[in-house]
């Protein structure tokens, strides 16, 4: 072994200035988004300024932090080139599957509070839901969404854009740039015309997130999940962009296997929102059709 090359498979990280810039953006999101909240949080003469500008005081911190997610990637994926072996693949697929874990338990939150909410709407213990909700789920006063409308063609264009995926995947897998690429453009494509479904259904919903406990539950766990759509598209529209550089190999492409893992797991997480918010918990209430 040459003088100098690494005596082990592991890949230690060299110095990165990512990671302090990266909090350093998070602090400064963090405070625009305290500042959009409470415009008065500096004093009364800064103040008016804020309430001039309100909500662009996000901009910088939103921009740092795109920024060095963009730079701290590329040299991601500039390392995966020569730098993550079979051994640093499996601690990387350890950290993937730790990190949709995580991401399990958020919606199971948000699936908790829809189901204590549904399943126990006139809970002597919380009289004020119970007053709310006038004991009924669906709340007294709401019309719901056919889940049969939208919500089930969003379901059909989900599952389809899970084959395509799949079909990326083992095109990857037997060396097949073409296939690889129509296969993540149709996934890509699939993510955006159901961003734009959904978007269309909040736009023409017959409710609004203020309106009680139903809609925010609503809301909360649709909106997140379709908040994780649109960054499983973007991960894998940069996974099409490499793809399409032939930087795939069948062996060494665990970040489309990353994108891939993400996409069933938004896939997954659709069908239990479907059957249990969109139709179960729809109960008797009135439809509201398109």
């Amino acid at each position: 072994m040459a003088d100098g090359a690494p005596k082990h498979p592991y890949h230690l990280v060299d110095p990165s200035p990512w990671p302090a810039l990266g909090a350093f953006a998070a602090l400064v999101l963090a405070l625009g988004f305290a500042l959009g909240m409470h415009p008065d949080m500096l004093g009364p003469g800064v103040e008016k300024v804020i309430k001039v500008v309100h909500w662009w005081a996000l901009a910088p911190g939103l921009l740092m932090v795109v920024a060095v997610m963009y730079w701290w990637w590329s040299d991601v994926i500039v390392e995966s080139r020569t730098f993550h072996t079979p051994v640093v693949q499996i601690g990387l697929r350890y950290g993937m599957i730790l990190f949709i874990t995580s991401e399990v338990l958020f919606f199971a939150a948000f699936f908790w509070a829809f189901f204590d909410a549904s399943l126990y709407p006139g809970e002597l213990k919380q009289p004020v839901r119970a007053e709310v909700t006038g004991g009924i789920w669906p709340p007294k006063g709401i019309s719901i969404i056919a889940p049969f409308d939208l919500p089930l063609m969003n379901t059909l264009i989900l599952l389809l854009s899970g084959t395509t995926v799949t079909w990326a995947h083992h095109a990857i897998i037997e060396g097949n740039q073409r296939d690889a690429v129509r296969g993540l453009l149709c996934t890509v494509v699939l993510g955006m015309i159901f961003t734009g479904v959904q978007a269309y259904e909040y736009l023409h919903a017959p409710f609004t997130f203020d309106q009680g406990i139903y809609a925010s539950t609503f809301y909360m766990a649709t909106g997140f999940h379709g908040f994780h759509v649109l960054v499983g598209t973007i991960f894998l529209l940069v996974c099409l962009f490499r793809a399409m550089k032939g930087q795939f190999k069948p062996k060494q492409h665990f970040g489309f296997e990353a994108a891939a893992w993400y996409w069933h797991f938004v896939d997954v997480v659709w069908l239990f929102l479907f059957f249990c918010i969109y139709w179960w918990g729809a109960g008797k209430a009135p439809i509201a059709l398109h």
